[in-house]
């Protein structure tokens, strides 16, 4: 049985006299204008925040700074009082990212090894969501968030408002959910022979093993309370409050476009280098599970 790989040009066409150059100027002219399209606005960025206010507003624009100025992030970080924003993001994004750990496994978990009654119907419902547009949802949760039902707490200008509603993550569910079920089941079996409850088993069996979609979780979390513009905008309101994307775009009245550039530099820098260090674990934690056997 052959059982090599499949491509999308076959190894008898490359073996053509001149098949393989084409081949190669192809995939090389294919990565090179992917990178200039996604590395194209990050080094407009960073130039941009080296660049004096009308080099910044010139037209066409330079390919780099004529003079650079490496102060613009020094009167960023103090104008835009980055530091506070900046401790306040990390707030939100870790208090968010330990509320996801908790619920969004415990309900995966449940939703693959526990199998509840209408468990099916309430994950399609779940997923459901999924197909609604962000924006859609927007009103129904501020309105639920200055009147929490029940208990009537207005929950503007505290954390809660952006650590509650980023619980509701059935993307994440459904990525645990699936690693969850590529699980043996003959370990869950031996769990219980031992004498092992659900808790235990998930605490001691099914967590250890759930490292890498755990990472990718994490990550996903952490990123989308950091980029996020909208919600927090809305919710915290107050100027001590405020994430990083908020109070750039609040306190950047009055200043010049080059010294706001440079603080969303700084802003994106955190996010990046947590993206290049763990991208392996980004993969490996997406393509764990995805096969069973």
């Amino acid at each position: 049985m052959d059982t090599a790989a499949r491509t999308l040009v076959s190894p008898a066409r490359l073996r053509r006299p001149g098949a393989r150059r084409v081949y190669w100027a192809i995939v090389a002219l294919v990565v090179l204008l992917f990178t200039v399209v996604f590395t194209g606005p990050l080094y407009w960025m960073v130039t941009g925040a080296l660049k004096s206010g009308p080099e910044v507003a010139q037209i066409p624009p330079t390919l780099y700074p004529q003079h650079p100025q490496p102060g613009n992030y020094a009167e960023a970080w103090t104008a835009l009082s980055l530091g506070r924003l900046l401790l306040n993001t990390v707030w939100y994004a870790f208090g968010a990212l330990a509320f996801q750990l908790v619920f969004d496994v415990a309900a995966a978990y449940a939703f693959s090894k526990l199998r509840p009654a209408f468990g099916n119907a309430l994950l399609g419902l779940m997923l459901a969501t999924l197909m609604i547009p962000s924006t859609v949802l927007v009103i129904p949760q501020y309105v639920t968030v200055i009147d929490l039902p029940l208990v009537h707490w207005n929950m503007l200008d505290s954390p809660w408002a952006i650590w509650l509603p980023a619980v509701t993550n059935a993307f994440n569910i459904f990525l645990l959910k699936r690693f969850f079920d590529s699980i043996p089941q003959d370990l869950m079996s031996a769990a219980a022979i031992d004498g092992a409850g659900p808790l235990r088993t998930l605490w001691s069996v099914v967590l250890p093993i759930s490292r890498p979609i755990l990472g990718v979780v994490s990550i996903f979390s952490l990123t989308a309370i950091w980029k996020d513009f909208l919600w927090p905008l809305l919710v915290e309101p107050s100027a001590d409050n405020r994430t990083v994307n908020v109070g750039i775009y609040a306190f950047s009245q009055g200043l010049t476009q080059n010294v706001v550039i440079a603080g969303a530099v700084i802003a994106a820098v955190p996010t990046v280098v947590f993206f290049l260090i763990f991208q392996k674990n980004i993969m490996s934690g997406l393509t764990a599970g995805s096969l069973k056997g």
